[in-house]
């Protein structure tokens, strides 16, 4: 008879050591670079996901382990990973409805306006349907600041004097940059570095952690302190499949934790990499580029009204409710 028992309790003890294991979910993330301001939001997450969940959650991150970035939405369509970064401008055709938020000059100011119109143009059904072709769901934004241009050889000290210049830019802030003349050249942040030394770009647009990041501060001339053509949207996605597939619990401790994630990224770019931003400019030499009020205005002009219009009527084409959203972007920002 104590045989039986020490043999029962034994084999319960092994049914629940099983039990506990195969409750525990581990997501694979799919980033790229190295850790810095542009993933801290990722990393929070990771950590309170973790925390909240006794660690039976876990968010496993790999910088660039698990794919290349222009890859990232393709993976996870097909479920090779949880969860990814990804940036609009890299496949533009890929996510039509989500490069409203890269248009040039829309007025954004702050990283907290940058969260709001993200946030209300990923909750609307058509980018949501968007996004879903690729079994893919809006999870958070990685809201970055107005990007302005390091370069290298003569500063452009007028817009006009980036007539000609090769200059990394995506998306809208790539279609600024063709207003004014230059030829802007559209390459992942990893290829950056080696155009810029080589010479296939003379100047980068960027915010400011990737120029730290990616190493074209190394050999800068000269920065735009106040261009401020736009920004690009890169949000974090996870497959749709995955999301539903977590049990209440965990689906709610992942959601729930967006908000403090962002709060985490919003104080650690204000309060540490713009804070450093400015000394490190001052300690390499680096000219600093301020243009007039005047220019800015006509810059603007030239720009922001014909590149709206532009894509809506592009968007409309492709079956998108291009006005809406765009009268979203700019009715959040009002409120904001």
């Amino acid at each position: 008879m104590k045989l039986s028992i020490l043999k029962t309790t034994a084999l319960a003890a092994i049914i629940g050591s099983f039990g506990v294991e195969a409750m525990a979910v581990e997501w694979n993330v799919s980033v790229w670079g190295k850790r810095r301001a542009f993933t801290e939001h990722v990393e929070r997450l990771a950590e309170l996901v973790e925390e909240r969940s006794g660690g039976d959650f876990t968010l496993n991150i790999s910088y660039g382990g698990l794919s290349k970035n222009k890859e990232n939405l393709d993976g996870i369509s097909i479920g090779a990973f949880e969860m990814a970064q990804f940036c609009a401008g890299y496949h533009a055709d890929k996510n039509p409805s989500i490069t409203v938020l890269e248009l040039p000059f829309l007025g954004v100011t702050t990283l907290e306006q940058e969260i709001a119109i993200s946030q209300a143009i990923y909750a609307n059904p058509a980018v949501q349907a968007d996004l879903g072709r690729w079994n893919a769901t809006l999870l958070m934004p990685s809201p970055l600041p107005q990007y302005n241009i390091v370069g290298s050889g003569d500063a452009p000290s007028t817009l006009a004097d980036f007539e000609g210049m090769t200059v990394r830019a995506t998306g809208g802030i790539g279609r600024a940059m063709a207003a004014v003349g230059a030829v802007p050249t559209s390459m992942s942040a990893t290829e950056v570095r080696q155009a810029m030394d080589s010479g296939v770009v003379k100047a980068v647009a960027f915010a400011p952690h990737a120029h730290v990041s990616f190493g074209t501060v190394e050999n800068a001339t000269w920065w735009t302190t106040n261009l401020n053509p736009g920004t690009v949207n890169c949000p974090v996605v996870v497959n749709s499949d995955a999301l539903a597939d977590l049990s209440d619990e965990n689906r709610e401790i992942l959601l729930g934790s967006v908000d403090e994630s962002l709060e985490h990224y919003v104080d650690y770019y204000n309060n540490q990499t713009m804070a450093a931003w400015g000394p490190l400019l001052e300690e390499k030499g680096i000219e600093l580029i301020t243009y007039s009020d005047e220019e800015l205005a006509a810059f603007r002009e030239a720009v922001a009204g014909p590149a709206a219009a532009a894509w809506i009527e592009d968007m409309n084409g492709r079956g998108l409710p291009a006005q809406e959203l765009y009268d979203l972007v700019i009715s959040t920002l009002a409120a904001n």
